[in-house]
C-alpha cells in the first residue's frame, strides 16, 4: 500500500534514453561536418543515425508500455496532447523561415550576395514547374491521404470501429508513399539545380524539407497501422494515433502553402 499511486501524474524513472539521445545527434553532427569537409564516406554520420533511431525506437516503445500499464492518465495525456501542439508550432516556425527567406528574395531580388540582376524573379534561365501537372496532382493525392487519416480517427474515436481505422490507415500511408514517389520523380526531371542560383536553393530546402516531413509521417501513420493490428487503440486510448493525425494534418496545410505560394505564385 505504501507503493501505491495516489496521483493522476507520472512520476518517471531514470533514464538511459535522453544521454544516449543527444550523444547519436552529436555523433551526427560530428560525422556531417567531417563529410562535409573532406568529402570522404560518411561513416561517422551514419554511425550516429542509427544510434538516433535505435533511441527513438527504444524510447518510444517504453511510452506505448507505459500506457498499457495504466501510467497515462488523463492529466497525463493532456500534457501529452500539449506536447504534440508545441512541437508542431516549432516546426510551424521552422517553415516560415523558408518562407521568408522565398518571399524575401521574390519581392526584393536585388543585393550583393544575389545572383538576380534587374529585379527578375525567377532568375533568367530557370524554367520553373508546371503547377498544374504533377504539383496538382500531388496535392490531390496528399489531401486524400489526410481525408483518410481523419476517416480512420472518426471511426477509432467515434465509432469503435477498428475495422474502419485499418482502412483509414493503410489509405493513408499508401497515398503518402506515392506522393513521395512522386515528388522524387519531379526532382528527377527539374530544370534547374540546388546550388548556383537562390530560387533553386530555397525551392529544394523548402519542398525537401517537406517531403523529410512527408516521409516522417508515413512513418508515424505506418506505426500506429502496425499497433492497430495489435489491438493497441481503444476508443478511450488513442492518444499515439491522434498525435500522428495531427502531424499529418500539419503536413498537408504546409504543402498547401508550399504549392500556392512557390509553385503557383512563384511561377
Amino acid at each position: 500500500m505504501a507503493h501505491e499511486k495516489n496521483h493522476d501524474y507520472h512520476i518517471l524513472n531514470p533514464s538511459i534514453w535522453p544521454l544516449a539521445g543527444a550523444f547519436g545527434a552529436f555523433v551526427m553532427l560530428a560525422g556531417a561536418v567531417f563529410y562535409m569537409n573532406d568529402h570522404t564516406f560518411p561513416w561517422v554520420f551514419l554511425i550516429g543515425l542509427v544510434m538516433v533511431l535505435y533511441v527513438m525506437f527504444a524510447w518510444w516503445s517504453e511510452v506505448v508500455d507505459e500506457s498499457h500499464v495504466g501510467d497515462h492518465t488523463p492529466v497525463v495525456v493532456i500534457g501529452l496532447r500539449y506536447g504534440v501542439i508545441m512541437f508542431i508550432m516549432s516546426e510551424v516556425m521552422f517553415f516560415v523561415a523558408w518562407f521568408w527567406s522565398f518571399f524575401k528574395h521574390a519581392l526584393y531580388p536585388m543585393g550583393p550576395m544575389s545572383p538576380i540582376v534587374d529585379g527578375v524573379w525567377p532568375p533568367a534561365g530557370i524554367e520553373t514547374f508546371d503547377p498544374w501537372h504533377l504539383p496538382l496532382i500531388n496535392t490531390l493525392i496528399l489531401l486524400c491521404s489526410g481525408c483518410l487519416a481523419t476517416w480512420a480517427h472518426h471511426a477509432i474515436a467515434h465509432e469503435n470501429d477498428r475495422d474502419g481505422l485499418k482502412k483509414g490507415l493503410w489509405g493513408a500511408v499508401l497515398l503518402g508513399i506515392l506522393f513521395t514517389i512522386f515528388q522524387a520523380y519531379e526532382y528527377s526531371h527539374a530544370a534547374f539545380g540546388f546550388s548556383g542560383n537562390i530560387y533553386g536553393a530555397n525551392f529544394f530546402m523548402a519542398t525537401g524539407f517537406h517531403g523529410f516531413h512527408v516521409v516522417i509521417g508515413t512513418i508515424f501513420l505506418a506505426v500506429c497501422l502496425v499497433r492497430a493490428y495489435k489491438g493497441h487503440f481503444t476508443q478511450e486510448r488513442h492518444v499515439g494515433f491522434e498525435a500522428a493525425a495531427w502531424y499529418w494534418h500539419f503536413v498537408d496545410v504546409v504543402w498547401l502553402f508550399l504549392f500556392a505560394a512557390i509553385y503557383i505564385w512563384g511561377q
